[in-house]
């Protein structure tokens, strides 16, 4: 069983930037991909960041490109999302997600999920 806990939310003006972590409880947390994907309220979750096991593929959410970077650091089981130029309409419960196949890029890919943690955006 892989458990993952969010922290890092919180509430943000405009412009602003936040630091989300994920500490993963599994040893084998370098064979997984990771993935951190939000859901605002009324919509459906969405796919935001994607880092492979090196962390040498990424991919991002076109609406997010240039603004936030997924990192992660396997000797310490954690992942990242460095969130700067932060909008209004970032706003919303942010999950890491954890996911075994190799390629993962889409939320039915993934199998693991923490509680989330929230971010608002003032505006």
């Amino acid at each position: 069983q892989v458990q993952l806990e969010e922290s890092g939310g919180g509430l943000v003006q405009a412009g602003g930037s936040l630091r989300l972590s994920c500490a993963v409880s599994r040893r084998t947390f370098s064979n997984y991909v990771m993935g951190w994907f939000r859901q605002a309220p009324g919509k459906e979750r969405e796919l935001v960041a994607v880092i492979s096991w090196s962390g040498r593929r990424i991919s991002y959410a076109d609406s997010v490109k240039g603004r936030f970077t997924i990192s992660r650091d396997n000797a310490k089981n954690t992942v990242y999302l460095q969130m700067s130029s932060l909008k209004a309409e970032d706003t919303a419960v942010y999950y890491c997600e954890a996911s075994s196949r190799i390629g993962a890029s889409a939320l039915r890919d993934f199998d693991y999920w923490g509680q989330g943690t929230q971010v608002t955006v003032s505006s």
